[in-house]
């Protein structure tokens, strides 16, 4: 298995392809698996990109990451990893959720190298009681579907999706359920008191291509706070999908695979 040993964390991480880097960081909880899941088919018809996705520490297959206590500490490992394994090298930065907030840590500290990010349902602001959330609704049920799952299961996937059918319950199931399962919940408990960074971010203008993709039924992170970074990306789409909650990878996978396609051939584009 791969691993890289960084100062505060021994990463696991698996590494596709051959081209341009794309760092593609999970959110809090799940791990790599939650984003080779809605990232790889997009690959099936793309050439020229490599594709390194990671556990973080805390999650997955990661180790020896016990002294970190906080984001910050987090971010320095997200970063250590990156000089690790591309050193010196331009890259692309993929984040959903936590790992978009992480994705802007590192635009803060390393814009020159990053040619472009993409954000998948990205964490704003860590503070859930500052958020703009929409209440949680429910688009679509398989009821006939619902009631193969036990009671434990479909009170966490009602509390968890807006889409309630059988694709979306095996894809959470594998993607984001399996990863959550063997999670060290008393660490990520630790860091979540420090969940944001002890710095400001967004101060300086990112002008890479971007692509900012929200779920209007998101009642985790929201996407109306989104846009109060929007002219701090402004080569950035801005996307706000129905039919999305959270898991918008899973929900809306259709319009996931045309908008990172499309931020590719932007990127793409940029560099040449």
């Amino acid at each position: 298995m791969p691993y890289c040993k960084v100062h505060n964390a021994n990463f696991y991480y698996e590494d596709i392809g051959a081209g341009i880097p794309i760092i593609i960081i999970h959110g809090f909880s799940p791990d790599h698996r939650l984003m080779k899941g809605c990232m790889e088919p997009i690959f099936e018809k793309l050439t020229g990109w490599r594709r390194i996705y990671i556990d973080l520490p805390g999650m997955g297959q990661t180790k020896d990451y016990e002294v970190i206590s906080n984001s910050d500490e987090m971010l320095q490992a997200v970063i250590d990893f990156i000089d690790a394994v591309i050193p010196n090298q331009h890259y692309l930065l993929v984040g959903e959720s936590y790992g978009g907030y992480l994705t802007r840590g590192v635009i803060r500290q390393h814009s020159e190298k990053i040619m472009g990010a993409a954000f998948i349902c990205p964490l704003i602001i860590p503070e859930k009681q500052h958020r703009t959330l929409p209440a949680h609704t429910i688009i679509f049920s398989d009821h006939e579907f619902l009631t193969k799952l036990t009671t434990e299961q479909r009170d966490d996937f009602t509390s968890n999706q807006v889409v309630l059918d059988e694709y979306n319950w095996n894809r959470y199931l594998h993607e984001v359920l399996a990863g959550c399962q063997v999670a060290d919940h008393q660490f990520l408990d630790k860091v979540q008191k420090h969940y944001g960074f002890s710095f400001r971010i967004d101060e300086m203008v990112f002008e890479k291509p971007c692509v900012f993709l929200l779920g209007k039924q998101d009642s985790m992170v929201g996407y109306k706070d989104a846009f109060a970074i929007l002219d701090k990306f402004p080569r950035a789409t801005f996307t706000v999908l129905d039919r999305a909650g959270h898991n918008l990878q899973i929900e809306q996978a259709d319009l996931l695979n045309v908008h990172i396609s499309e931020w590719l051939s932007r990127v793409d584009e940029f560099v040449k």
